[in-house]
């Protein structure tokens, strides 16, 4: 059986991890920025504001492109955004969301290695804490990953442009002043990354002092004079 030091190393992981699964799950079910930009006609100027999630968003529209769009509209993101000729932003909401399902089932598998570490003594095997290493690393470098890709599709690609067209009524508008803003979606997948390394320390920190005192039973032999050991 494990000893009570390590057992309890193992479920603060493995508690940690589950913080972080849920903050990582209310993530993407929020929304994740705010896109604002003026909008211009022949004979009318407006704007549009457009909250964009993960999987659904809302435009607001206030004379974009005619007088009467103040009613908010709801739409789904990725089907919304392919249906233009220029795919890449779908591509890329698409890449986001797969990234974090990837977390997601790193991050249970943390939480069952941990766990299982916690009540049995496995041998150094995938098994063992190196599996945790991997799986919460992966966790927290495919999330920062996917809050670089989803800022630069936001920001870099024609994302906002695109949906006010699809809501413009096929009537030609010019959009500028386009303004970004990240909303509490993105920005929870910031105290994510740092539970996903702090399940990584409470693990190394449990591996290096078993190891020191594996080394502090070791050293009176190795202090004895090999005379000694001889007899």
């Amino acid at each position: 059986m494990p000893s009570t030091e390590k057992t309890l190393h193992f479920v603060s992981s493995a508690l940690v991890t589950a913080i972080a699964v849920g903050l990582l799950g209310y993530s993407m079910s929020d929304d994740w920025t705010v896109i604002k930009m003026e909008c211009a006609t022949n004979s009318n100027n407006g704007t549009a504001t457009i909250t964009v999630g993960l999987f659904n968003g809302k435009m607001d529209r206030f004379f974009c492109p005619v007088f009467g769009n103040s009613d908010a509209d709801y739409f789904q993101v990725i089907p919304e955004l392919m249906k233009t000729t220029d795919s890449v932003p779908a591509v890329l909401q698409g890449l986001v969301v797969c990234l974090l399902a990837l977390c997601l089932l790193f991050s249970v598998c943390s939480i069952l290695i941990s766990l299982y570490n916690s009540v049995s003594n496995p041998y150094e095997n995938y098994l063992g804490p190196s599996a945790l290493y991997g799986f919460s690393s992966l966790s927290a470098c495919l999330s920062l990953v996917a809050i670089i890709i989803f800022a630069l599709n936001t920001i870099l690609t024609s994302m906002g442009e695109t949906l006010v067209q699809n809501f413009s009524q096929n009537i030609p508008v010019s959009l500028s002043n386009k303004k970004t803003e990240a909303d509490i979606g993105l920005y929870l997948l910031i105290p994510y990354i740092v539970l996903s390394l702090l399940a990584i320390v409470c693990i190394y920190t449990y591996q290096r002092a078993a190891y020191k005192h594996k080394r502090e039973q070791q050293r009176p032999t190795d202090d004895v004079p090999k005379e000694i050991m001889m007899y």
